[in-house]
């Protein structure tokens, strides 16, 4: 039971004032507590000692008093338990707090080595595998390990100033027509970037593959670049270009005009 509580209690069963119930309650107490019947033993005398003074007024004011002079003290009492007590919840607050933060940080460590080493290993793969593309476009016993080669660097998100200049040597240069084909469709998915948008409006004017020159002249349409109709005119001019060829440079001047 807490203490302000048992004190109210025995202070009126001293009184006489409790009902069955608590009376019953406060003699329990008092019978298997040491700290209540000390407790009790106190009260009665202060109380008695009230009662026998004929100085003061008796009765219940003179309790009433007691009652509320007691709870003062009780509650004078509560603030030194308190602060007793609170440097230790303290201590062990912050306890806690250092030790779920050594746990957050040694965890935030491991993380973090963790991913710094997975992306070293991803960035090595796939420097790996961008020398190895390099290797097989450069192939030049084998176009279709260059046609492989060109396909790997067609599945990058963004391909690097070196990645682009090997697919323009195989679109200008290579002698299979598939390989050239592959290659400016390779060039194609990157023909936002300024450097492959150049080499690209560069090779309609040396191209001499018709198969090549019809494909770019239909990639230059879908850029809407108007800058590559000069160089459809000189392909019509062209008295060796293809009729089909000349055909397609009609309709992409037409198109871009």
């Amino acid at each position: 039971m807490e203490k302000e509580k048992l004190e109210t209690l025995l202070i009126d069963y001293i009184d006489g004032t409790l009902n069955e119930a608590d009376r019953t309650t406060v003699e329990r107490e008092i019978a298997k507590s040491e700290e209540a019947y000390g407790l009790y033993q106190q009260l009665r005398e202060v109380i008695s000692a009230m009662d026998r003074s004929g100085a003061i007024e008796p009765g219940l004011q003179l309790r009433g008093s007691f009652d509320k002079t007691l709870r003062n003290e009780i509650a004078k009492e509560k603030p030194t338990k308190t602060i007793f007590f609170q440097p230790m919840i303290y201590r062990a607050a912050a306890a806690v707090v250092l030790v779920m933060a050594g746990i957050g940080i040694g965890f935030w460590i491991n993380k973090n080595q963790q991913l710094e080493r997975e992306l070293a290993a991803a960035k090595k793969e796939a420097e790996t595998a961008r020398q190895m593309m390099l290797v097989m476009m450069d192939n030049p016993q084998s176009a279709s390990q260059r046609i492989q080669g060109v396909n790997v660097a067609m599945k990058s998100e963004k391909a690097d100033n070196e990645v682009v200049r090997a697919l323009a040597k195989r679109m200008n240069e290579d002698p299979n027509t598939n390989v050239r084909l592959a290659a400016l469709e390779a060039l194609s998915k990157f023909h936002e970037e300024p450097l492959v948008r150049k080499i690209l409006i560069e090779a309609l004017a040396e191209q001499k593959d018709p198969v090549v020159q019809i494909a770019l002249i239909q990639l230059m349409v879908r850029m809407k670049e108007k800058n590559a109709v000069k160089d459809m005119e000189r392909i019509i001019d062209d008295n060796g270009t293809l009729n089909a060829v000349k055909d397609e440079a009609y309709s992409g001047i037409l198109k871009l005009s």
